[in-house]
């Protein structure tokens, strides 16, 4: 949980009693790979730090569309579904075994109204979130497929192993098959 504090601290001033206030609220979630977070159809109840693990974003059907990953230090949330209280349109997996902290919407809720410092954390994992979905949108229409997987791990070159490529290919918008010609290329 202090990496959690930590993260907030570096955006906002937080008092003891503010983190007490906020820290009360969060709830100790583990999951083994491949497990759902959350389900297409289903109500997403929480706001979540990954303190361990990867999950990724998907659409399910006869062919998945992966369309996201989050990474341990990152928030995640079908987020969408979240703020308008819907359903979500798609599934949240881990990817490896994940430890979640997470604040139900009504809690959180409860914790905007009695701390400014709330709003603003509340605000921090919302920016984090929004900021995410636009380099993703950005990058499918002004980078190549190449570039998009190069950059995918530009920051994180380890993650590579541990994300399965057919869902790499996916989240960068090509088949397996163009990813293995890609790599090739790239190796050589």
């Amino acid at each position: 949980m202090e990496e959690i504090r930590k993260l907030f601290e570096a955006q906002v001033s937080l008092t003891d009693g503010d983190w007490s206030l906020f820290s009360q609220k969060l709830t100790k979630r583990q999951f083994p790979a491949k497990t759902h977070v959350i389900s297409a159809g289903v109500r997403e109840d929480y706001l979540s730090f990954i303190q361990k693990g990867v999950v990724r974003y998907y659409i399910p059907g006869e062919e998945e569309l992966t369309f996201g990953f989050s990474f341990a230090g990152e928030f995640m949330s079908a987020y969408d579904a979240f703020l308008t209280r819907a359903k979500s349109g798609y599934t949240i997996e881990t990817l490896s075994e994940t430890t979640l902290w997470s604040i139900s919407h009504a809690d959180l809720q409860a914790v905007y109204q009695l701390s400014d410092v709330g709003e603003r954390i509340g605000r921090h994992a919302a920016e984090g979130l929004f900021l995410k979905k636009a380099k993703r949108e950005l990058a499918l229409l002004k980078e190549s497929a190449e570039e998009r997987y190069l950059n995918l791990f530009s920051d994180r070159p380890e993650l590579i192993h541990k994300i399965p490529l057919k869902y790499i290919a996916s989240y960068i918008g090509i088949t397996p098959q163009a990813l293995s010609r890609i790599r090739r290329r790239i190796s050589l």
